[in-house]
């Protein structure tokens, strides 16, 4: 092998090996996650207000469509629709009209409205005693990511 096609191998496997490497995590695990200071790490933060505005519910018109995580929208389970929670993370919704708390999961993008900071399934809305008014200010509180 010639020299130039040395120096091109060796930098080849160079620009693979930092590749790698720039892939995997450096995150340390410890065994206390409590003082993690990740901005989007929720795991154990009960009780963090995330977010506060208006909430409003699905109609039945969605039910049995897919949700953007691709799980068929039902009803009659505690989710809700978020436009920046991951899917699966479980926050608690406090409806500030009569303190009425419900916990559910996020499994959906949205409210399409700008005005809305979360889309709560039917049960979920029940539960919180919202259904006459159809909009209510909450508070979102992050449980588990």
């Amino acid at each position: 092998m010639s020299f130039p096609k040395k120096i091109c191998f060796i930098i080849s496997i160079c620009c693979f090996v930092i590749l790698i490497f720039s892939c995997s995590s450096t995150k340390k695990i410890t065994e206390n996650t409590s003082q993690s200071s990740s901005k989007n790490d929720y795991t154990d933060v009960e009780d963090t207000i995330y977010e506060s505005g208006l909430a409003s519910y699905y109609s039945s018109v969605f039910e049995g469509r897919a949700t953007a995580s691709g799980e068929i929208y039902a009803g009659n389970e505690l989710t809700a629709a978020h436009k920046r929670l991951p899917f699966g993370t479980i926050v608690k919704v406090r409806n500030l009209k009569n303190n009425k708390i419900v916990t559910v999961r996020i499994n959906d993008r949205g409210p399409t409205r700008a005005d809305r900071v979360i889309d709560l399934s039917y049960r979920a809305a029940e539960i919180l005693e919202m259904i006459k008014d159809g909009i209510v200010k909450v508070e979102i509180i992050l449980i588990k990511k």
